[in-house]
């Protein structure tokens, strides 16, 4: 029970800086302004990691791998201390993998996050800085569905085919992650 709770706890503030560190990379990569809530957010739970990497390392165009190895050295931490809280049972070697297929589930779970407040807030028609940052964010991934599949009766199915295939995704991922631990 007490692995249970420790995972758990680890789990949610790891996911939760993972996932501020990947969505900073994406709206870096999106081109969207920080100057908003949420950018203000992101800042905040990231800097402390992502500005001392930065100077370590070079951004590669419009991406700044300081973010992305801020979120795999995060898995990684994770993953370590899951490990040693088990009592260290078997080498390291699988240690790098989990900490890559936990990025890529923190990844989708944050793309299905951001599509639900997407879908949640077409429904109210808000025009708000968030939405307009949501909508941003959610528009690459939602574009190449809509060219595929048109509105049904005046309606948006989009995000649900998406948050549909992300789901499929997340199977995929799992079974890889479980893959690795043998």
């Amino acid at each position: 029970m007490l692995f249970q709770i420790t995972s758990f706890l680890l789990d949610i503030v790891s996911g939760l800086l993972t996932g501020a560190c990947l969505l900073r990379l994406y709206m870096q990569w999106q081109r969207v302004s920080f100057a908003n809530p949420v950018g203000r957010l992101v800042f905040a739970l990231t800097d402390w990691l992502v500005l001392p990497l930065r100077k370590l390392m070079p951004s590669a165009r419009r991406l700044d791998l300081s973010c992305l190895v801020a979120a795999l050295l995060l898995q990684l931490v994770q993953y370590l201390l899951l490990w040693l809280l088990l009592g260290a049972p078997t080498g390291l070697a699988w240690l790098p993998w989990m900490a890559v297929f936990g990025m890529a589930r923190v990844a989708v779970s944050g793309l299905m996050g951001l599509l639900i407040v997407y879908a949640v807030l077409s429904w109210v028609q808000t025009r708000s800085p968030l939405g307009d940052v949501i909508g941003r964010l959610c528009e690459p991934i939602l574009r190449p569905v809509r060219r595929v599949l048109p509105l049904v009766g005046g309606i948006d199915l989009s995000p649900l085919v998406a948050l549909v295939a992300l789901q499929v995704v997340m199977i995929v991922l799992g079974h890889l992650q479980a893959g690795a631990m043998r």
